[in-house]
């Protein structure tokens, strides 16, 4: 199927649930998710779920209320605490189950209050090929899924993102700051803070596409290959260096490697994947 029949079989499954909540990111696949609902719907007839905690940075939950004003749709902003929850806080690789299950219960439960039934989130079908525990949680929460149902890619999403103009279309991914934290090291609020605030400085020196990785006292930094010697530079290394010890960190590191999405699942052996 093209990008386009894929999409007319989104809306004719979104037709049948009349009306629909969505777990909201303000991420590529949630917005558009959220703007395909809107007009297959109408925007009264849905409603944005945005789960609120340290792990959310700042710069993303504005991100979320600016396209939820924008499509006119009304946002639910709402308080998680996955940080109370040991098995989520000693961060084994199973961490993402046990928060995307506190997240969707608790966006279930007030999605319902509000008078929506039915609740679905942003998962696409490329997701089904990569190591993700927070999918288990989904399925055995009964969460809908459209995109995936659809059939809808990454790149498929992107390509009808552009032609909706939607503002996530070329947005890089971003996914939560705890999945920053190497596996068996303690999740705090402390440390996500650690990670949101290196990330926003690289970002002001005009990085758009990074990850600050926490390995303890060591910061990793991922960039783009091809950005690596502009960071290394003298001048550059040197605000870098100063800003992360400031924020903790006793050593910072550039990653050879440069860039790439889910690298701490590097560390996982071939039985921890299902």
């Amino acid at each position: 199927m093209t990008p386009n029949e894929k999409y007319q079989h989104l809306q004719t499954k979104l037709r049948t649930l009349q009306k629909l909540a969505v777990a909201f990111s303000g991420g590529v696949d949630s917005t558009f998710l959220l703007a395909v609902a809107a007009q297959t719907l109408g925007p009264q007839n849905v409603l944005a779920c945005i789960g609120v905690s340290p792990s959310l940075p700042q710069s993303q939950l504005n991100q979320a209320r600016r396209i939820a004003e924008q499509l006119q749709i009304r946002l639910l902003e709402i308080l998680l605490t996955e940080l109370n929850n040991p098995n989520y806080t000693a961060n084994k690789p199973d961490r993402c189950f046990h928060c995307k299950s506190h997240q969707m219960l608790t966006i279930r439960r007030r999605a319902e209050q509000e008078g929506f039934s039915h609740l679905a989130c942003g998962s696409n079908w490329d997701d089904q090929n990569d190591y993700r525990p927070g999918s288990r949680a989904v399925a055995a929460l009964n969460i809908l899924t459209p995109l995936m149902d659809a059939q809808l890619t990454k790149e498929d999403i992107r390509t009808l993102s552009r032609q909706m103009n939607l503002p996530t279309a070329d947005l890089p991914a971003s996914p939560c700051l705890a999945s920053r934290i190497a596996y068996g090291i303690e999740i705090t609020e402390e440390k996500l803070r650690q990670v949101e605030q290196a990330e926003d400085f690289l970002r002001s020196l005009g990085l758009s596409e990074l990850r600050v990785r926490h390995h303890g006292s060591l910061a990793r930094i991922e960039i783009p290959s091809n950005q690596i010697r502009m960071l290394a530079e003298e001048s550059c290394r040197n605000k870098i260096v100063e800003k992360l010890k400031a924020l903790g960190f006793q050593y910072i590191t550039l990653d050879l490697q440069g860039f790439r999405s889910g690298s701490l699942n590097e560390m996982l052996g071939r039985e921890k994947h299902p």
